[in-house]
């Protein structure tokens, strides 16, 4: 068999070139030759909602109510957010993304979340969660030293907990259903103990079936905020006999997530206060 000038053979050569290019196809970001394979977000780009419409679809919106109230939720992607055309238009609260993982920060966390204060809205702050790459408590920590703390000043919303599909790889994190709730309880249990608050947990009916066994231990302590782009909210994760809120679409003007409180200011005020 010939031998090439690097002292490979002609085999280990192709081998190699193999390899390599194998390796660049499965790089996160990168998508294969034939454009089969879906390509793999950066980290720190995740956001509420982003798997819901590839999981669950979407089939219209609700009509409006006068018993709830309408927000909107915001991250990196929005960038700097036209608050006072959203307080115009009606939106009277907001979560703005602060962390994911103890990886990463909002760089517009700051403008999001003050400017929609400074408007009069209601805001708060949301953390979306890796469970895959440190503890339930250490994302707490980080979440809460990071913009996703609380103060009884009837303007700030309770933070959330941001659990749903994984958009870097498996949908539950390659955790079993036990070990999902066990992660999302250490995330609770730490939140509350720093803020004195119960955080809220955000999710899909469908990813909480598949990823906790429909747990529904949290329910009697944990408010709910669900996210399905329907005109009815549907069915809600188990334990869970109402809404707290409810994000109903990625499409609306201005800021695309919006989403409705199930209830008037002076709840949502009366929510935020504790």
């Amino acid at each position: 068999m010939p031998v090439l000038r690097s002292g490979l053979t002609r085999s280990s050569a192709l081998s190699a070139t193999g390899a390599v290019l194998l390796a660049l196809l499965t790089l996160p970001g990168t998508a294969a030759a034939d454009g089969a394979s879906p390509t793999v977000p950066p980290r720190g780009s995740a956001h509420m909602g982003m798997g819901v419409i590839a999981h669950d679809g979407q089939s219209g919106v609700p009509t409006a109510r006068s018993t709830q109230t309408e927000g909107v939720d915001v991250s990196s992607h929005q960038g700097n957010v036209a608050w006072p055309t959203l307080w115009n238009s009606g939106v009277r609260w907001a979560y703005a993304k602060a962390t994911e993982g103890t990886y990463y920060t909002n760089p517009y966390h700051a403008q999001q979340y003050n400017g929609s204060y400074d408007v009069g809205m209601v805001r708060g702050a949301y953390h979306f969660a890796t469970p895959d790459t440190a503890s339930g408590a250490a994302q707490a920590d980080f979440f809460v030293d990071r913009g996703g703390a609380w103060s009884a000043d009837g303007r700030t919303l309770p933070g959330v907990l941001d659990i749903e599909w994984n958009p870097y790889g498996d949908a539950c994190y390659g955790k079993s259903a036990s070990s999902m709730v066990s992660w999302i309880r250490d995330f609770l249990d730490q939140y509350r103990a720093r803020t004195g608050r119960d955080a809220v947990i955000y999710t899909a009916t469908s990813w909480w079936k598949q990823c906790t066994g429909n747990y529904a231990g949290f329910a009697s302590t944990t408010p709910l905020w669900v996210a399905r782009y329907a005109s009815t909210v549907g069915e809600l994760p188990a334990g869970w006999t109402t809404y707290t809120m409810w994000q109903y679409t990625s499409t609306g003007p201005t800021v695309g997530d919006h989403d409705r409180f199930n209830g008037t200011l002076d709840r949502l005020r009366a929510f935020a206060a504790g």
